[in-house]
């Protein structure tokens, strides 16, 4: 049985991977500016960004299957979700702290882009209409 992605949750996810690559890209600049850019840093941002971005996509695709289900089910399934994308992204934290080669800030900073996207998609909404 094949899974279906939703076309809503792929376009949303793409959106929020392109606010990630924009947002991304100013934060190299604003290193390079500083003169603290070094490969580290874009690591750093290449895994962050990742993590970021796949962690909006399984919550996507958690939500498109709950969507039919009893609401006890689906709350605790979006909670075990949830805990599990919570963890997730503590193994990209901890990696990004552990190994050398991955700017602990370049790649904690990317974590946030797509809260910043979720912010400012109503107002990229409003444009359109």
């Amino acid at each position: 049985m094949a899974f279906k992605v939703d076309p809503t949750v792929r376009r949303e996810s793409l959106y929020i991977a392109a606010v990630t690559v924009l947002l991304s890209a100013v934060m190299q600049a604003v290193y390079l500016i500083i003169g603290q850019w070094n490969v580290t840093v874009l690591l750093g941002n290449l895994l962050g960004g990742f993590a970021a971005v796949l962690n909006f996509f399984l919550m996507g695709l958690t939500v498109q299957k709950v969507l039919g289900m009893e609401e006890k089910d689906a709350r605790t399934r979006i909670r075990t979700s949830q805990h599990l994308r919570m963890l997730m992204l503590a193994i990209f934290a901890v990696i990004g702290a552990a190994v050398p080669c991955f700017d602990l800030l370049a790649t904690l900073l990317p974590l946030l882009f797509p809260r910043i996207g979720v912010t400012l998609r109503p107002l990229m909404d409003k444009k359109r209409s």
